[in-house]
């Protein structure tokens, strides 16, 4: 259990430092993925991020809300969809993309302190390895658990 002990640590506190990064920003370690996305994709589909970050719809829906009521994105009605919305960054959202890169790069350095570039390289690799097949193992038991219902 010194696995799941040490990611939720290194999660907890990973937040915490990006946070504090953030906040003179306007934004905290929840949102900044988000922004990203939209100012790298602008007109991505708010669905699309469901898929993109692994996050229940609802979650989705209120960090949207935030960003758009906070001024660094806006949402247009999709085309062909009115179901969903198509997201754009504002102005002021590409104005501190920069910096919210160099926050989340800043972050990334602290925690691979100490690390050879292989070693990080390799932890990378190994986290994303270990993320898809959690993710996977649980969309496997969620369509399982939808079909008992």
């Amino acid at each position: 259990m010194k696995i799941l002990k040490w990611l939720s640590i290194a999660d907890r506190f990973a937040k915490v430092y990006l946070d504090r990064q953030l906040a003179p920003l306007g934004l905290n370690s929840s949102q900044h993925m988000f922004l990203i996305k939209i100012c790298q994709q602008p007109g991505i589909l708010q669905d699309s991020l469901i898929d993109t970050f692994y996050l229940h719809p609802s979650n989705i829906v209120r960090t949207v809300i935030v960003l758009e009521r906070n001024g660094f994105i806006t949402r247009t009605p999709y085309d062909k969809d009115k179901r969903t919305w198509q997201l754009y960054p504002t102005d002021k959202a590409e104005a501190i993309i920069r910096q919210i890169k160099a926050a989340c790069e800043q972050t990334e350095a602290v925690l691979l302190q100490g690390f050879t570039e292989e070693e990080a390289a390799r932890f990378e690799e190994n986290l994303i390895m270990a993320g898809k097949q959690i993710t996977k193992e649980c969309s496997i038991r969620r369509k399982e658990d939808e079909s008992d219902a």
